[in-house]
């Protein structure tokens, strides 16, 4: 299985659960899941991640980090035009206006990725299913169940990946 990774996933870890400076291990899996072939990031979610400009007042670790893990992390392919339109008219709306064109951003790509090989990707994010939204308020849980594609939250690939720090006896 091949876990496409959501920008949130990535923007949550570093921010609330797994700061880059604390929890450096997470980070190694991460890079190990993309240089082992087991986690990718699509090249428009990693450019939604470091394309906003930096505050140039709090450095921006997640960018750097990203940037020096682009390598292995970044999915080495172009996805269809045709299964992002798919998705943008059959997952959200035939019709979106150019104001919710922006809203839904780069979700669509994402999900365009896993539907190229459903049955061996799934998306990783931290958006949770919300069925009753519409067109571009639709949560990309709600969006993949259409297209019958995988899609966990980070807790979730933690268990199935086994991630784990060692163990350290207290001084």
């Amino acid at each position: 299985m091949l876990y496409l990774l959501d920008a949130n996933v990535l923007i949550a870890a570093n921010r609330d659960y797994y700061p880059i400076e604390r929890v450096p291990e997470f980070w190694e899996w991460l890079s190990d899941l993309g240089q082992s072939g087991l986690a990718k990031i699509p090249q428009e979610i990693f450019e939604e991640i470091i394309l906003p400009p930096p505050d140039p007042r709090r450095p921006d670790i997640l960018v750097d980090w990203l940037k020096l893990h682009k390598d292995s992390l970044v999915l080495g392919e172009m996805v269809a035009t045709t299964l992002i339109t798919t998705v943008v008219e059959e997952g959200y709306a035939p019709d979106l206006t150019e104001e919710e064109i922006t809203k839904v951003g780069r979700d669509p790509f994402l999900i365009a990725y896993a539907l190229a090989d459903h049955s061996l990707r799934c998306i990783v994010t931290t958006e949770h299913s919300k069925p009753s939204r519409v067109r571009a308020n639709r949560h990309i849980p709600d969006v993949c169940s259409d297209f019958h594609v995988s899609c966990i939250d980070t807790f979730e690939l933690i268990r199935r990946l086994n991630f784990r720090t060692g163990r350290r006896t207290r001084q």
